[in-house]
């Protein structure tokens, strides 16, 4: 795999015919073209394209081809890109990337950027995870794993409730409310 080697492709023309290809194959939603894009393209400019594109039309295919991205790339630039696709897409075989990158990486953003993919995914798997990361020394890292560790804690609520609503006493007490709310009442202060 190759990774970014330049900001830019020197041969401008060449990198302008493949982002024209890259907007025909986003219209076919081709995620392994934009796969291969990243294996085998060093420009950043051009690799930040095909991981954005990756956030809207990736799927599994795509996970180990950015978690790698994610893991070896120099620029913490693509990394970032890389974490916020995966938690974008929301699939929970990103997790083990996302947790190694929120623990291990570099680059607070990185960190801050994978702790908040993976409260996006939801996944009770990184909850260790996160809670290593809320004591990171960037501030940024902490918040990131904080809020995540929330939306945790609000999912497994939101199960709960939902497992504990009988559908029938829904249903009657929608239909109580509609009966009255034609009465009058005197509002509550």
């Amino acid at each position: 795999m190759r990774y970014t080697e330049s900001i830019e492709d020197k041969n401008r023309d060449r990198a302008f015919k493949l982002l024209s290809q890259m907007e025909d194959e986003y219209e076919k939603r081709n995620a392994e073209f934009f796969n291969n894009v990243l294996v085998e393209e060093p420009a950043l400019v051009v690799r930040v394209h095909a991981v954005t594109v990756l956030s809207e039309i990736g799927d599994e295919s795509s996970v180990p081809v950015l978690g790698d991205v994610m893991k070896h790339d120099p620029s913490s630039l693509i990394r970032h890109e890389c974490a916020f696709s995966l938690g974008q897409m929301g699939l929970k075989s990103a997790v083990p990337y996302l947790v190694d990158a929120a623990l291990n990486d570099p680059s607070e953003i990185v960190r801050h950027e994978s702790a908040a993919a993976l409260g996006a995914i939801g996944d009770e798997k990184a909850r260790g995870a996160l809670v290593e990361a809320s004591q990171d020394q960037s501030e940024e890292v902490r918040g990131s794993a904080i809020a995540s560790l929330f939306n945790l804690d609000f999912l497994k609520y939101s199960s709960k409730v939902k497992s504990e609503i009988d559908p029938e006493t829904l249903v009657s007490s929608i239909e109580e409310k509609k009966k009255t709310q034609g009465q009058k009442k005197m509002p509550h202060p």
